[in-house]
Formats: structure tokens, sequence, C-alpha cells
């Protein structure tokens, strides 16, 4: 078996935990902008002592309403300040933080709450409150609901205003790198979504590993400052969440997607996070917004230049004319894209799934070097990320410090490490079946390692279509670069046990308004639209694109535009926008039929 191990770069000391941090930076440093949380449309600062003081008060209110060290309390809430007060809040009183999707169904997040035995509940909106006691009386165990805005903070604050500093303090430092941390229950593309059971050793062994190694550079500029968006019920943003409060990167939140771009542009973040959407987003917004201005030819000689400065540096350094129209297009495009992020961005990181090589490039050639990262939830988010300095474009990185990759004779990736989790909740079936007896996590994916130690992700294990013809083909990668289109919003690969390979493709609803206002057909709808030949043409040349990257048995032969767009709202996109295969496939068998007919 072939692997690759990085040695640890920082110890985690046995009776460490998540919240040593807030509390001791508090101390030495109280008067510190550690946060900034948005209030109107000013970006308000909340210092060390004043998170630490609020971190606190809840925690004192939790200890008060009965919660005890290991008791569960799950938070529904989007992306906002008061998640982050809530999440060390539980680890303050020793309980264990059990996030739950704020898109969740009734059922899903009684699902959650009834497997983990949570005994209390964090509700933002109504809306969310209701949908947790749509399903209360299947659920004995839960005892209390708070809801965020309706003062929940400062009723439990109020609520523990008896308990003594030193109950507290024995509450918190009376958990250890050992103790359970959080439950994340992964968001499911099959089935049952399954508790992952992470410790305090598991993300604080993480985030100081990561944030000393691969991506120390990023939080040690002058005033860094990042801006959340992701969901935090995702390990990806929570252990981002973690590395900030551990480096003492100013933190801030945003709930609302449609926010991000005057958010950016208001707060100046010089670090970001994302999924490959949002950067795909980015990409076509600006291609859309240069289109219409009648720049489309520039903004594309312009993208291809940034493409190709950034494959030459990779390659030793770019020539002279190269770097001449690199300058150009710097002062023409490149710098109304970075003036779009605040100004001061000069790096981010993308997981989640691929982003592909193109993206990398452009962003990269653009000025803002995007670092692609992979794991999972089972290994608290990164087991690999690329580096500053060191971004092998396509690659997913090498191994981040304590990590080791390992590739399997089938092709599956194996992972060791100490952010590897404890196990799944109540599920010792399929703890076993993912950890083996030597102790590797069977991750599931598909993937390849270097002679320098980059790992590339080239599928799924269990999405690995196996045609009629016996020939084993990788959706994802195809997936991937169809939908970098600006007029795809999604596209699924089939072919199971068929003579040849199809695709479902849906278009992107906010692109397809500019489209129709450029072709004149400002009064079309989608049903129309996907049928329209002009449109039917765009994305043959983005199957076409796709198709040559692989071998001609891979190659998709017929595809279907489907006259609705697949979201998380239709119940065919987890939270993290990957799709649920067996719904679509369900949902869409007469669609999947007629191509094949």
């Amino acid at each position: 078996m072939r692997e690759y191990s990085v040695p640890v770069l920082v110890d985690v000391p046995a009776s460490a935990n998540l919240t040593d941090t807030v509390f001791r930076r508090a101390e030495e440093e109280p008067n510190v902008v550690a946060l900034r949380r948005k209030v109107g449309d000013d970006w308000t600062a909340v210092t060390a002592g004043e998170f630490r003081d609020q971190v606190a008060g809840v925690a004192k209110g939790l200890i008060a309403a009965g919660v005890e060290p290991g008791d569960r309390v799950a938070l529904m809430s989007r992306t906002r300040y008061e998640w982050t007060v809530i999440d060390y809040a539980i680890w303050t009183a020793g309980a264990v933080g059990v996030p739950i999707y704020e898109s969740s169904s009734a059922d899903q997040a009684a699902w959650i709450i009834s497997d983990s035995g949570a005994k209390a509940v964090f509700a933002e909106l109504e809306s969310h409150e209701a949908t947790i006691r749509e399903d209360a009386s299947g659920l004995p165990g839960l005892k209390n609901v708070w809801r965020i805005e309706n003062g929940a903070l400062d009723e439990l604050t109020a609520l523990g205003t008896e308990v003594s500093d030193d109950t507290l303090a024995e509450r918190r430092t009376g958990r250890g790198i050992a103790d359970l941390a959080t439950i994340v229950y992964t968001s499911g593309t099959t089935g049952r979504p399954k508790g992952c059971s992470l410790t305090h050793d598991n993300l604080l062994f993480t985030a100081r590993n990561v944030a000393n190694g691969p991506l120390e550079r990023l939080f040690t500029v002058d005033e860094r400052a990042a801006l959340l968006f992701l969901p935090l019920a995702h390990v990806f943003a929570r252990i981002i969440e973690i590395v900030l409060i551990e480096t003492g990167t100013i933190l801030a939140h945003t709930p609302n997607m449609k926010n991000v771009a005057p958010d950016l542009q208001a707060f100046k973040p010089t670090f970001l996070l994302g999924v490959p959407r949002v950067f795909e987003k980015v990409y076509n917004g600006a291609e859309q917004k240069a289109t219409a201005e009648g720049k489309g030819r520039i903004f594309h000689a312009a993208a291809d230049t940034a493409v190709a400065w950034s494959r030459a540096e990779t390659a030793g350094g770019a020539g002279l004319g190269l770097r001449l129209k690199h300058t150009l297009f710097d002062k023409l495009v490149y710098g109304k894209i970075r003036a779009a992020t605040g100004g001061r961005l000069t790096t981010a990181v993308s997981g989640g799934s691929a982003l592909g090589e193109r993206l990398g490039h452009f962003f990269r050639g653009v000025g803002i070097e995007t670092l692609e990262g992979w794991g999972l939830t089972e290994t608290s988010a990164p087991s690999s990320v690329n580096m500053p300095g060191a971004n092998k474009v396509g690659t997913v990185g090498k191994p981040f410090p304590g990590v080791t990759i390992g590739i399997a004779e089938d092709g599956e990736v194996l992972v060791k490490g100490r952010h590897v989790f404890q196990g799944y909740w109540n599920n010792p079936e399929a703890t076993a079946e993912a950890i083996d007896a030597d102790g590797w996590f069977h991750t599931g994916d598909i993937g390849e390692l270097d002679n320098d130690g980059y790992l590339r992700i080239t599928g799924r294990k269990k999405e690995i279509i196996v045609t009629a013809a016996g020939k084993n083909v990788a959706p994802a990668p195809m997936e991937d670069h169809i939908r970098a289109h600006p007029l795809i919003s999604q596209a699924m690969v089939v072919g199971d046990d068929r003579p040849f390979v199809a695709a479902l493709i849906t278009l992107d609803v906010e692109a397809l308004e500019q489209w129709k206002a450029a072709n004149g057909k400002a009064g079309a709808d989608l049903t129309e639209l996907s049928s329209d030949p002009a449109i039917v043409a765009e994305v043959q040349k983005a199957v076409d694109g796709a198709n040559r990257f692989v071998s001609k048995a891979e190659q998709i032969k017929k595809f279907a535009i489907l006259d609705i767009d697949i979201s998380e709202e239709s119940g065919h996109l987890t939270p993290t926008l990957k799709i649920k295969r067996n719904i679509v496939m369900r949902d869409f068998t007469k669609q999947i039929e007629s191509l094949y007919g």
C-alpha cells in the first residue's frame, strides 16, 4: 500500500479543551478585538473579554437549567454570532454540542435530537422552533427549547447569576481532550444521517496543527479577519471557527448567502472559506456582468491569461509577453474582482468537493490563491490541504501534520491520525465497517498520491458507475467540469448497467435572467428554456468539454435538461450542495429512461 505521513507539529496536552484559549486570551488581552458582530449595517467590535463574559454567562445559565457534564445540547441556526457564543458556552458547561442544519425537516431534526439524546435545543427563529416542536411528543428526553431571536441568551445569563465562578471553572476544566465535544451528523446523501463522535482532541489537535502548519501564513498577516457564511452545522465551517478562535483571527458571520457580496465589500476579510459552488458563482457572476456590459471578449481573454499565468508559474515562471498581458488585465479585470471581495483578500480555502483545475488556476491568476483541501466529517474536516507557496492546483494537497494517508489496492483513500473520529454514535456496526483492525479509516473516496505526497481525489467508491460493458466511470470529474458552465446549476452522470453514459442537467435560474435579457427571451420560463436550441447548444459545449478529458467509453453520449432546478429546498441536494443521487434517480426516472429509450 502506498502511503505518506507528515510528523506531528503541535501536541495537545491531556488536560486541554476547546475553551482554554477563550478564557486565557480574555485574561491576557481583554481589550483586543476577537470578533465583529453585524448590527444593522455596522460591524461592531467584540473584545476577547466581552466574548468570554458572554460565553460564561450562557454557560452558567445552562448549568442552572440542569445541563450536566456530557449532556447533549442541540443547536439549529443559521451562521451567526450567537452560534459561536453558544458553541463555546456548551463546551464551557462541560456539555456536548449537536448541530442541526437550519434547513432540516421536522423528521430530520427529531431524528438527530432523539438519536443523540439531546436534553435541550437552541432554535434561532420561530420557524426553527416550530420544526423542533412538530415532533416533540416523541422526544421525552427533551427538556428545554430556547429561541435565540426571543432573547434566549439573555434569559440564560439571567438564570445563571447564582452559579459561582468556581462552579463554572470546575465544569470547564473538568473536560479534557479525551472527552466528547460534539456529535456532527453527516448530511446524508443516502439513508439516515449518522452521528460522528468528535472529541476535544480531534478538534483541537486538528485546529492547532493546521493553523501552525500548512495554513500558518494566513493567520500571521496584520489585522487578519475572516467572514464565515457556510453553515456552521457542517464540520468544515466548524473547524475553521475553532481555528480562527485559536489563532486570534477576527471572526465575523453572515447568515444569508444573498448578503455575502455586500458583506465581503464592507467587512474586507483577509481570509475566506468556501465550497466550489461559491467560487463558481463568483466566476460566473463576473463573466455575466462583463458580457452584459459588452466586455465579454475582454473577460474571456483575461480569464485565459489568468489560467495561463498560473500554469506558467507552476512550471517555473511566466515569460515576458504573458507577464505583460497579466499586468494589463490586472488593471482591467482582476483588480475589480479583488475589489468585489473587499480588496484585502489574497487567499481562500475551498473544500467539500472538487474545485476543478481551471477555477483553481483562474483565481490564482487573479491574485486570490484558492487552496483546495480534503476531508470528511469523520476526520474533523481536513486530512490534507494545499499550502500557500506550495499549491499544486488540481490536488487537495499533502496530509497536514500528524496525519497519514494511504491508498489501498482498490484505490480507496485510507487515513490515520488523532483527527479521526471515535466512531458513529450509537452505531458500533457502522464504526467497525469504517475503521479496520489496523486503525485505518476507510473514507470511501478513490484517489492517488504523487511522489511529493500530494493527494488527488478521482472519485467516490460508492458512486463509481459500471456500464453494461463493464467500464468503470467516475462521475465527479465530469460533473465538476460541466457545472462550471455559467448557465448550468447541477449535473449528474448516470449509466450504471446501461449501454452508455448519460447525464441529467439543470439550469442556473439566476444566470438565465441575464441570458434571457441578452437574447430577447425575457418572457420564457424554465420549461421553454430547457428545450431552447440555443440553450441546448450551450449545454452541449459543456458536455463536449468534459468528454475531452475521458476515454470514448466514458464519454457522455446523451443528456437531458430538466425543466426544474434541483436544490436543497427540493430535497435533491445536501446542505453542502452534494447531490443526493438516489433521490434524483427516483424522482427523475422517466427522464433517465427516455435517454435510453
